[in-house]
């Protein structure tokens, strides 16, 4: 829907400001990237080039350099600040390679890619299957693509709270179902998908340690149906008073993820692709004797 388009302009600013103070407040960030990377101990690979897509400010991308020694590692990410912090974080020695870029349209040649990471970068694009085409297009025959992104329940106390206060206007960002990731996957080209969600609440003391916490990684309101004026008390009251119903036995007001891990695979490219069932189907005038 239009008014959940999200404006990459804004987007990209958003990033620029919450370079400086983005590990503060990244808990989730770091939790679900350490759990992709405690994953790739189940995935056999010995990776010539890796790219981390969505690298943020590095943290991931040094994780993957110190697991895959020989292999070529590059950061790349569509703000210049999340970058300037990669680099600043790097050895003077041996500095990154990083890449300011947007993820569906990669400066990568064809079939050049082993391992693609991406951890909660996804959720930042309005057409997903464009990025799911391009990592079908940049990854080699045999290479994986790893990635999360969130679910349509994630931060559904927030988005309630505010469709009570403001129901004329968008606030929080709508995500897409695993199912329809894993759809997208297939039509894109890329093999053998699969995909679970993980489920995690974190806890805060207010309403604004909630916000705080959003604005401070980057994630502002960036839809194309907000509200263009200042948010009066009032709908700042309306939205606390919401939320607070759901203060829970610690005392804490929750905000949930749902987060959905997966992996597919690139390939030679056929003839024939999967539809978005899983189902090749070849005319019997191609089927000779």
């Amino acid at each position: 829907m239009h008014e959940y388009a999200l404006e990459k302009a804004r987007v990209r600013r958003s990033f620029d400001a919450a370079a400086g103070h983005y590990e503060q407040h990244a808990r989730l960030q770091k939790m679900v990237r350490d759990e992709m990377l405690d994953r790739l101990e189940w995935i056999k690979v010995d990776p010539s080039v890796v790219v981390d897509l969505g690298c943020g400010t590095g943290a991931a991308t040094r994780a993957l350099r110190k697991r895959y020694p020989r292999a070529g590692v590059l950061g790349l990410d569509i703000s210049t600040g999340m970058l300037a912090m990669a680099r600043a974080g790097q050895p003077w020695l041996r500095k990154p390679h990083l890449v300011c870029a947007d993820m569906e349209r990669l400066p990568l040649g064809d079939a050049s890619v082993d391992l693609l990471f991406s951890s909660l970068t996804l959720q930042w694009s309005n057409e997903p299957e464009r990025v799911f085409a391009e990592a079908r297009r940049v990854l080699k025959p045999g290479g994986v693509f790893v990635f999360s992104t969130l679910g349509p329940d994630s931060l559904h106390e927030l988005r309630n709270a505010w469709r009570e206060a403001d129901p004329a206007h968008t606030h929080v960002n709508l995500f897409y179902d695993m199912h329809d990731v894993g759809d997208a996957l297939l039509r894109a080209g890329l093999r053998d998908p699969v995909m679970d969600v993980e489920r995690l609440t974190l806890g805060y003391p207010d309403v604004e340690a909630v916000m705080r916490s959003l604005k401070g990684i980057g994630a502002r309101n960036g839809l194309a149906g907000r509200s263009r004026g200042l948010t009066g008390k009032g709908r700042l009251e309306r939205v606390r008073a919401t939320y607070e119903q759901l203060r829970n036995e610690e005392n804490q007001l929750p905000v949930s993820y749902e987060v959905i891990h997966g992996q597919a695979w690139g390939g030679e490219p056929g003839r024939y692709r999967a539809d978005a069932f899983g189902e090749v189907r070849i005319p019997l005038s191609s089927l000779k004797r």
